[in-house]
């Protein structure tokens, strides 16, 4: 039963994850675009910090999808205490102060292997902007990528 209902909410993060970065990676590309602004470092600060909140804002939807599976399955009494378990579970912290009924108690293992996922995907894109608009600043100075600045 646990992967009955785990497998779909897992499925649905990784729908999440990937429009999320869809959107993230779509606008960082037309910000990117505005090449006399891209020497700023506010600039560049301001992108790269678009993408790491869309990043986030993914992460955190996801964790109350799992947190509203959790409550629809009676696991808890208040959806602030489902959310609190989820978080845990999905950042792969692991307190153990509130855990799900035997019953249920597969369905953490699930979220943790979606969260670290989600958490890995998401430093993925990250890391592909700041590669990115480093070796777009070191084109636009005439140095090659991994030149010292």
């Amino acid at each position: 039963m646990n992967l009955v209902f785990g497998i779909p909410v897992m499925l649905l993060c990784l729908v999440f994850q990937a429009v999320f970065i869809t959107i993230g990676l779509r606008q960082y590309s037309l910000r990117v675009q505005q090449v006399d602004r891209l020497d700023s470092a506010a600039f560049q600060i301001g992108l790269l910090a678009l993408v790491m909140f869309l990043m986030l804002l993914s992460n955190f939807i996801q964790m109350m999808v799992w947190a509203l599976l959790f409550v629809l399955l009676d696991e808890f009494d208040t959806f602030g205490k489902a959310v609190y378990h989820s978080a845990v579970n999905f950042a792969t912290l692991g307190y153990g102060d509130i855990v799900l009924t035997e019953r249920w108690r597969m369905l953490g293992p699930l979220e943790a292997a979606t969260g670290i996922l989600m958490f890995g995907v998401s430093t993925s894109v990250m890391t592909a902007a700041i590669v990115d608009l480093m070796q777009r600043s070191a084109k636009r100075h005439g140095r090659k990528p991994g030149d010292p600045p």
